[in-house]
């Protein structure tokens, strides 16, 4: 799971209906979350709602240091306050303190709406009593006194809160996000969005370039040109030995060609480079 709200609202709904531990005719608060979260193993046989809460944070796959972890409702109102993340008013997903400081009991409440709070508890009963004997979804009042206040967890995306002055964090889209270096190369090289040259051979039925080939041609282009530039050279460099030398008219012009074709070497601009 990856620790949002609905993830903590699935593994609570999950547990509705559990009960703990029945002897002697007594509820005895011997239940399976204490000895589930890191810390907690002495907190079995006691009052375990707040557990229960750590517990559902921690298999919803909230990160460890983003919630609570203790026994101790008191102690847990107190870590949401320290932490900025304590509001008067309900959120999906919140933890909920009950009773005076909050330190009588806790739940997480699952929806809300302008009058009421729907939350799923440990250590409950149908009363809603503070010290019960199971989980259970409860719809309470939230004007009522024996509502505290509420932490607010630091859900990715942020949390759906009744607070007006509450601000979930605002991230903006990455526009590069998902875009691989081959989709890059793909959308700069290999999209026909340039007009072909005049003199490419295929003009009529492909009008339209990949940067990739125009990038192709230049490069045929350049090195025809080197490579004419180079033939001229030679020529010219031939043309004058057998100037000196008193050869005759013919013999510099099959000189001069001779070695015009041994320089220049034809380039196909649609042939693909190695």
């Amino acid at each position: 799971m990856a620790g949002t709200a609905t993830d903590v609202t699935r593994v609570l709904n999950g547990e509705v209906g559990y009960h703990e531990g029945f002897t002697n005719g007594h509820w005895n608060n011997k239940q399976k979350y204490s000895a589930a979260v890191p810390g907690l193993e002495w907190s079995d046989y006691q009052a375990w709602c707040c557990t229960f809460t750590s517990w559902a944070f921690q298999t919803a796959g909230m990160p460890k240091g983003s919630y609570p972890v203790t026994a101790s409702c008191a102690t847990a109102t107190n870590w949401w306050k320290q932490a900025g993340r304590w509001s008067e008013y309900p959120a999906v997903g919140a933890q909920v303190m009950f009773g005076p400081g909050g330190g009588s009991h806790t739940g997480i409440v699952i929806a809300y709406d302008a009058t009421t709070i729907t939350t799923i508890e440990g250590n409950t009963n149908v009363s809603g009593s503070a010290e019960g004997d199971g989980v259970y979804r409860k719809v309470r009042q939230r004007r009522d006194t024996y509502v505290y206040g509420y932490g607010y967890p630091a859900y990715p995306g942020g949390i759906k809160s009744a607070d007006p002055d509450w601000k979930n964090p605002t991230t903006e889209e990455d526009p590069m996000a998902g875009i691989t270096p081959k989709d890059i190369f793909n959308a700069v090289w290999k999209t026909d969005g340039i007009a072909a040259p005049t003199d490419a051979a295929d003009l009529k039925t492909n009008p339209n370039w990949q940067a990739l080939s125009v990038l192709r041609d230049t490069q045929a282009r350049v090195r025809s040109m080197d490579k004419r530039m180079s033939a001229q050279t030679a020529a010219i460099t031939a043309l004058a030995k057998l100037a000196g030398g008193g050869a005759n008219t013919a013999a510099i012009v099959a000189a001069v060609e001779k070695a015009i074709a041994d320089a220049v070497i034809d380039v196909n601009i649609n042939t693909k480079e190695s």
